[in-house]
């Protein structure tokens, strides 16, 4: 069960990490008019996933496990409303992932664990309602 819980976590780390790569290079690479606004975004959820990313790695370690040091794959977009519905992908799919996770550290008996992930559920249910609230008057 421990074991299962490592993987499943670094599954969760590898995402936080793309999170990361996504919102930097988003923040980089976004253009026009809404610049300002997005890139300010994008560089605030950056430092949050950022956090999450070593809150997950600490855990690892804690457990007995090792850290991975590989992002999942790094969604591509060129335009500001690809890159919000891209984000917005990876924030519902996190949203899954924690869920199940929260579940699993429970059933592990893990209560901090399933804590911390519920705060962070909390994070990415923000990030998520904002990307939507953003796409909903966004341009086409």
């Amino acid at each position: 069960m421990k074991e299962k819980l490592i993987q499943a976590l670094n599954q969760d780390l590898a995402h936080e990490y793309e999170a990361v790569i996504t919102y930097t290079t988003f923040a980089a690479r976004v253009k026009g008019p809404y610049r300002p606004a997005l890139r300010g975004f994008f560089l605030k959820e950056a430092t949050e996933e950022l956090g999450h990313a070593q809150f997950l790695a600490d855990k690892i370690v804690a457990l007995g496990g090792v850290p991975t040091t590989q992002p999942a794959t790094v969604p591509e977009a060129e335009t500001p409303r690809a890159m919000l519905e891209a984000i917005l992908k990876a924030e519902t799919e996190a949203l899954e992932r924690y869920a199940a996770r929260m579940r699993q550290a429970e059933e592990f008996g893990d209560l901090g664990l399933a804590a911390r992930i519920h705060a962070m559920i909390e994070d990415e249910t923000e990030h998520k309602e904002e990307v939507e609230k953003l796409l909903a008057g966004f341009p086409g």
